[in-house]
């Protein structure tokens, strides 16, 4: 059984449905948004040698015809070439703004896809499909789109929201224990940054999340939804409440560039070790208990997940580096660095102009090389 949470954007608001039997059903669901029939599938090689069968045969058989665009899994798709590439493919089709470009797979696809949709003949309608769980309750809902430079990660991109997300949970029975793990870093980051309530089922349930437990991974996923499509309505551009929803982020980007954006570091990985790290320094500034932060790390651990610099890559990291990466932040503003800080479990804030020297010094004091 399904259950459907509504983005409300007024006349760009979308539903994001989660349950199980979405993928077969996909041809039903995306009809709707198509003027001619049309649809361009971006994937991943990975994605579309386990489902790319099915999501063809559902399409066709609402009289939906579709050709397959599929890149390169991992991280590094998400860059100048390869969205030139997609682009350069999706001319090809010659798709027109009545069509609709499908984004299946995880955060890289989705983020990859959304950004071509966004400057595709100035904008063309697409719908996600997430077949992670991070990307089910994060990178698929929202609108942000982006590739990464060597400069950092998602600097280049565009708000461009979905016409809809399926988050079929049954896709998730195939996804490696590692990559469950990672999205699950996002599912707690929800009751850190603002459901307390959420955060304790959490610290009760995790077990049966991870395990795919089907009850307790649909409750998880919509949850996680409902308070994403409920900042998104209110701040879609982020310029406020939103950048809540970067807690870890700032801490756990620098972590990514320093270990190169691979397989050392997975993005659900550097935001758990970065959750972790911001509760650590909230508290060392005085601004929530220590236990506060003892107890968001012992959730973060519980699930598998790194909480400490040591746990990453070769543990090994220069503090003045990592402050460095932290400047070139989006948040960053007139060199100033801004974090998502927390008082409490489930009561995080926005802080801005902190000193970078306090940040080094913390960062030294926690692990990393002076």
């Amino acid at each position: 059984m399904s259950r459907t949470v509504r983005v409300g954007l007024g006349d760009r608001a979308y539903d994001v449905v989660v349950g199980g039997d979405l993928l077969d059903q996909a041809g039903v669901h995306l009809a709707p948004f198509l003027k001619q029939g049309r649809t361009a599938i971006v994937s991943d090689e990975t994605v579309w040698a386990l489902h790319g069968e099915r999501l063809t045969k559902a399409l066709a058989a609402a009289g939906i015809s579709s050709q397959a665009i599929v890149v390169p899994a991992g991280e590094p798709s998400k860059s100048w070439e390869v969205l030139a590439e997609v682009s350069d493919r999706l001319l090809a089709l010659e798709l027109d703004r009545g069509d609709l470009i499908v984004a299946f797979g995880g955060g890289v696809v989705g983020d990859l896809a959304g950004f071509a949709a966004a400057i595709y003949k100035r904008g063309i309608d697409f719908v996600q499909i997430p077949t992670t769980l991070l990307a089910q309750v994060d990178s698929s809902v929202g609108g942000k789109t982006a590739i990464d430079t060597p400069r950092g990660k998602n600097l280049i991109g565009a708000f461009h929201q979905p016409r809809l997300v399926l988050a079929d949970l049954d896709l998730l029975a195939t996804l490696p224990d590692r990559e469950m793990r990672a999205g699950y870093a996002e599912v707690i980051k929800y009751g850190l940054l603002g459901d307390f309530a959420f955060f304790e089922w959490l610290e009760a349930n995790a077990a049966a999340v991870l395990a795919r437990d089907p009850n307790a991974l649909a409750y998880a996923v919509a949850r996680s939804v409902e308070m994403k499509a409920e900042i998104v309505a209110e701040d879609e551009k982020e310029a406020g409440r939103r950048a809540l929803l970067n807690l870890g982020h700032t801490f756990g980007h620098a972590l990514e560039a320093e270990t190169g954006y691979g397989e050392a570091l997975l993005h659900g990985e550097a935001v758990a070790a970065g959750s972790a790290i911001a509760f650590r320094f909230s508290a060392a500034q005085g601004l929530c208990a220590s236990q506060d932060a003892q107890r968001a790390e012992a959730a973060i651990a519980a699930a598998g997940l790194p909480t400490r610099l040591d746990q990453v890559g070769s543990g090994a990291f220069d503090a003045r580096k990592l402050v460095r990466h932290m400047a070139q932040d989006k948040k960053a503003e007139g060199g100033k660095l801004t974090f998502i800080l927390a008082r409490a479990l489930g009561d995080a804030f926005v802080a801005k102009n902190v000193d970078g020297q306090a940040v080094r010094d913390f960062l030294v004091a926690d692990g990393a090389l002076p």
